[in-house]
């Protein structure tokens, strides 16, 4: 049985913070010195095709330590955070039974809230999702419940559309059932969840500068033609991958909306405000280890002093 009070030797590490803070880097360093291997918490970088945009690691990256959950999904298709959780839950049963540690590491808060916490309260409704429901007539609305949850099925009012509907959407919303939402994801596997979370910031005029960087170095890399080619599988009416930082505003530029340089100012802009947002998320949503970063901070330094805080030893 597992002692709540004990940290497992193959327990989960968990990296978070902002965009372009150099997270990546850190948990390469750190995965190298402890024998682990990376799960993506980005719910971007899941995406296949969606690259440059996303800063996703690149394969020489992939060589040097495993990676999991990138490339998972069509751009055509949905992804959330009950997506993220099965898939993340299937990655660290892999990783520790090859003896292995799991290391999380990204910027998406509410998958580390999800895998931490559990999604708990049912999600809001979702426009897209709503208007599909709502042209399905009842009757097939009805079988869906009744095969993806039965103990629903049996209580609920099969004459009230509006019900049906609300659990129908929040089953697709978040892949459980609507009478389930409460439910742990998997206990046995969240029981190792005491693991701190650490947290990395930058002063605020090196993460602008980082920012800037990194965003000249993905439109000098191709940026533009990576978007000018999803574009042409149909990219554009895909919702949740055009949510991705970078490629709605080269789409516009493509349509003759803003010149080069306005748009890659602008992806800059956006890119910086959503930062900050990541920042405020992670000391508001979730219980946190910040860890400072100087401008001039080694990976592989940093990587050693996580060690020395976390109590782990180097598998090397």
């Amino acid at each position: 049985m597992h002692d709540g009070n004990a940290r497992s030797p193959l327990a989960p590490v968990f990296l978070a913070g902002p965009t372009a803070v150099g997270k990546s880097a850190l948990a390469l360093a750190l995965a190298e010195s402890l024998g682990g291997e990376i799960i993506s918490v980005d719910s971007m970088q899941v995406y296949r095709g969606l690259d440059l945009g996303t800063a996703k690691p690149s394969a020489a990256e992939r060589a040097r330590v495993p990676h999991h959950l990138l490339d998972v999904a069509d751009l055509s298709a949905a992804f959330d955070a009950a997506q993220f959780v099965r898939l993340a839950t299937a990655a660290v049963v892999e990783i520790q039974a090859r003896g292995r540690i799991p290391i999380f590491c990204g910027g998406t808060g509410l998958y580390f809230k999800a895998w931490l916490e559990g999604l708990g309260e049912a999600p809001p409704s979702d426009a897209r999702v709503r208007a599909e429901l709502e042209v399905t007539p009842l009757a097939e609305l009805l079988a869906e419940l009744e095969q993806r949850d039965p103990l629903t099925y049996a209580r609920i009012d099969r004459q009230n559309p509006r019900r049906v509907i609300r659990a129908v959407e929040v089953i697709r919303l978040t892949g459980k059932p609507f009478s389930a939402q409460r439910a742990n994801w998997n206990p046995e596997v969240r029981s190792q969840k005491s693991e701190v979370i650490f947290c990395f910031s930058r002063e605020p005029a090196d993460l602008r500068a980082r920012i800037e960087t990194r965003v000249d170095t993905m439109f000098a890399a191709g940026l533009v033609d990576e978007t000018r080619g999803l574009l042409a599988c149909g990219l554009a009416g895909h919702r949740h991958a055009m949510q991705a930082l970078g490629y709605r505003q080269v789409a516009a530029h493509l349509a003759g909306e803003c010149g080069l340089a306005e748009t890659i100012a602008l992806v800059k802009t956006k890119t910086w405000q959503f930062a900050r947002r990541q920042g405020t998320w992670f000391r508001s949503q979730l219980s946190v280890e910040r860890v400072p970063l100087a401008a001039d901070a080694d990976a592989t330094s940093v990587a050693r002093g996580l060690l020395d805080r976390h109590g782990r030893r180097s598998a090397q």
